[in-house]
Parts: structure tokens; C-alpha cells; sequence
């Protein structure tokens, strides 16, 4: 049985406040909590709020995207992400630079999704005149 859209996007919403309130006690904690909440916040106004736009989910997901790659273009070598979670401490720059990059990923790929339904909305929506 699939679930439901609205639970999926809370569910996300939920995990990405927890992705930020965990981030408080990072070395650089204001860039990272300001993109999960951005993501929270959006996750969370797809459920309440249908009519959010696409810019704003293409927005997130893209600077989510851009800052990932840099990560994993200037950081750790494939090898590191197979421990990415052998400890929850910051066991070597390599390691936490690969859950960086992934919790990036994570962000660009849900805001993608919201951009795509956000999208497919406006295309359906009934023209009011």
C-alpha cells in the first residue's frame, strides 16, 4: 500500500527539523540548520500549502546540489562513505565531509520531487479568468 503524499511530506519535513536540531552542535552550525530547515519548512508547506512554487523547492534543492558536489568534489575518496556511520563521533574530516555531502544529497533529491509535483500542479490547475 503506498503512502500516502501528505505523510511522506511530513515524514520528510520531520526528518530534516531533526537533520537541523542536530547540527546545532557543529563547528559551523548556521549554514547547515539554515538548509535543513529550509527544507523542513518546505516539506512542511507542501502538506499545508499546495501552492507553493516550484522556484522555491528548485531553489533549495539546487543550492543543496551545488554545495554537495563541491563536498565531494574537494573531500573524501569512495572509500569513506561505506563508514560514514561505523561511528556516530567525527572519526576523520573524510568521513563527516561524506555525510555531508549525503544529507546534500538527500535534500536535492526531496526538493526535486516537491519541484516536480509543484510543477505538475501549475500545469494542471485550472485557469481562473
Amino acid at each position: 500500500m503506498p503512502v500516502p503524499i501528505s505523510r511522506l511530506d511530513l515524514a520528510m519535513a520531520a526528518l530534516f527539523a531533526f537533520a537541523a536540531a542536530v547540527q546545532l552542535n557543529d563547528p559551523d552550525p548556521v549554514r547547515w540548520v539554515t538548509i535543513y530547515v529550509a527544507a523542513s519548512a518546505l516539506s512542511f508547506a507542501a502538506v499545508r500549502a499546495r501552492h507553493v512554487p516550484a522556484v522555491a523547492f528548485v531553489a533549495v534543492g539546487v543550492t543543496a546540489m551545488l554545495w554537495g558536489v563541491l563536498i565531494a568534489l574537494g573531500g573524501p575518496g569512495a572509500s569513506e562513505y561505506g563508514h560514514m556511520f561505523d561511528a556516530w563521533e567525527m572519526r576523520s574530516l573524510a568521513v563527516e565531509e561524506a555525510r555531508e555531502a549525503s544529507g546534500l544529497t538527500i535534500v536535492a533529491v526531496w526538493m526535486t520531487v516537491l519541484a516536480v509535483r509543484a510543477a505538475r500542479r501549475t500545469r494542471t490547475a485550472p485557469v481562473r479568468g
